[in-house]
């Protein structure tokens, strides 16, 4: 299983088609909300935001810089947060999504695959070796996001459903 880390910031799924638009961070002199889009996915609050990226928006994946992948089966951002082994937590998540509490929810619009990557980053070249292409269907998502502990799995879930 392939997972994106991050830096300390947060990990940004971006549209495919308007990753050239994302430029990372272009100053990094002066408070954090001045250095690019990067501080602009930094301004988001709570697990997930979105920010604008050329005619489109991209996810935010925000509160902990936590090592990330996608389940597709269950259309899930699973981020690591602690656990003992990698086998554990992704059992833990895909029991835990069954009857889980979410936090926070919002509508996003696709057109297409996304690229998961670390926000420092410009789009038009995502850091080698640590990023994922993930085919989403292009329309609207219901994207919702939560905080679980199942034993010794902690984790942050997001979860993509289509919307009708």
């Amino acid at each position: 299983m392939d997972w994106v880390e991050s830096a300390g910031g947060p990990l940004l799924a971006a549209p495919a088609s308007q990753l050239v638009h994302w430029e990372g961070v272009t100053d990094d002199d002066g408070p954090v909300e001045s250095w690019g889009d990067y501080g602009r996915a930094c301004a988001v609050e709570g697990y997930i935001g979105l920010v604008d990226i050329g005619a489109g928006q991209g996810l935010v994946l925000g509160d902990e810089p936590a090592l990330t992948t996608y389940l597709p089966d269950q259309r899930l951002f699973l981020r690591w947060v602690a656990a003992n082994s990698e086998e554990e937590l992704v059992l833990a998540a895909k029991e835990a999504v069954r009857a889980f509490t979410w936090d926070e929810e919002l509508a996003w619009d696709v057109d297409g695959p996304i690229v998961l990557f670390d926000s420092p980053w410009a789009g038009a070249t995502p850091e080698p070796g640590n990023h994922l292409i993930i085919d989403l269907a292009p329309g609207r998502y219901r994207v919702r996001a939560g905080y679980e502990e199942a034993g010794t799995n902690w984790m942050i879930l997001v979860d993509l459903t289509p919307a009708p």
